[in-house]
């Protein structure tokens, strides 16, 4: 494997990091801010936010660029967004710096997956392709708890000036090893726009985004939940964050698997054990062992189902694949604000930390409903796609 893919894959570890670090700090952060968690839970919002409108945005304003300088510009923009986070001392600064870094995520993610598959022979694409996401499965395992550790003991600013560190090395790393002018084709916007018109695709990224509102109602507040419910320690979140990191590498692994097999049937399965382990952490919370054991279950689930919603997209999604896999990456992040706004409507209304884990099963239940429509769609186009060649 090419030496640039490790740099690829050093870019998604951290942009991974700074998207979910500031999940296990938000108590210190809403503490530090003098706001509330749920304000504070905004900054989730607005990053992701920020993904889901940027990602297009930016698909469409590097399109005329070189891949490798489409990369440089995006790591820039991050680097920027996490020098103005890690010297934020005001709620409001601290937001729109958040939403400065998520310009780059999307859009990132969706070049530099392609150009990790032309690093390589074509018997090895998705192996590369996979690589370069093992650096965001990386962020979740390492980054994340060892970012939160690190933020407790010295001040929740220090994870970003550390992620912007590594941003500067994945700048050289990609200006230096990256090869330039190796594809220089313009992408088709106009060609692809014009496929965007199908339900069936639609219905795909609705699924994709109902999951994500589902995965992160709960993620979102899980520092607090475990803070002030089961009451642990600082040095206990972070451990816990860690278990919650090895809970989806299992889960995206086993997930890829069960989406090879049958993946209507899989992500249906999925969003429905999703709703009954998202909702029994409203029992387990007081009590550390049963939260444990649940959450990292909870985790492995709900990764379980990122595979098959990827494919899920593609399918729909393949006459136009850039903007389909850039909108799907946007779909996740709406979810991730969904998610977020949701938990913090319910805990704003006055019904607590442990109705969070409630809210997160109904919206995996409303998924499993997107889900059968993306699938009778299918299902359709299909039909018709046969009546058409007869």
């Amino acid at each position: 494997m090419p030496l640039a893919l490790l740099v690829l894959a050093l870019s998604a570890f951290a942009i991974g990091t700074t998207e979910f670090v500031i999940m296990g700090l938000l108590p210190d952060v809403a503490r530090s801010l003098s706001v509330s968690i749920p304000s504070a839970g905004w900054l989730i919002s607005g990053y992701a936010l920020g993904v889901a409108i940027g990602a297009p945005i930016m698909a469409v304003a590097t399109a005329s660029l070189p891949r490798k300088r489409a990369l440089l510009l995006l790591m820039g923009i991050f680097i920027v967004g996490n020098v103005l986070c890690a010297v934020a001392t005001d709620y409001n600064f601290l937001m729109v710096a958040r939403i400065i870094t998520a310009l780059c995520h999307g859009a990132f993610f969706g070049i530099g997956s392609v150009v990790a598959a032309s690093l390589v022979p074509e018997n090895k694409k998705a192996s590369a392709v996979a690589l370069m996401f093992t650096g965001l499965t990386l962020a979740n395992v390492l980054g994340v708890p060892l970012g939160t550790a690190l933020g407790q003991v010295a001040g929740w600013q220090m994870p970003f000036r550390v992620v912007a560190v590594f941003g500067v090395l994945s700048l050289i790393g990609l200006w230096r090893v990256m090869p330039g002018g190796q594809d220089e084709e313009k992408t088709d916007l106009r060609g692809e726009i014009v496929q965007l018109r199908n339900a069936g695709l639609w219905a795909a990224l609705s699924t994709t985004m109902l999951f994500s509102a589902a995965t992160f109602a709960l993620f979102t507040y899980v520092a607090p939940l475990l803070e002030d419910v089961t009451h642990l320690s600082p040095q206990g979140i972070t451990w816990t964050l860690f278990l919650i990191g090895l809970g989806l590498t299992v889960g995206n692994y086993i997930g890829g698997r069960l989406a090879d097999w049958s993946l209507g049937t899989a992500l249906t399965g999925i969003f429905l054990v999703l709703a009954i382990v998202s909702s029994i952490v409203r029992w387990t919370s007081p009590s550390l062992i049963p939260v444990e054991i649940n959450l990292f279950l909870w985790a492995m689930v709900s990764f379980a189902a990122v595979p098959g919603l990827q494919v899920n997209v593609m399918i729909f999604g393949k006459a136009a694949p850039n903007l389909a896999a850039t909108l799907n990456i946007g779909a996740f992040n709406l979810g991730n604000a969904l998610g977020a706004w949701v938990g913090g409507s319910v805990i704003s209304a006055g019904f607590g930390l442990q109705a969070v884990p409630l809210a997160a099963g109904v919206l995996a239940l409303t998924a499993v409903l997107a889900m059968r429509v993306s699938l009778r769609l299918a299902r359709d186009e299909v039909s018709a796609c046969a009546v058409a060649v007869a």
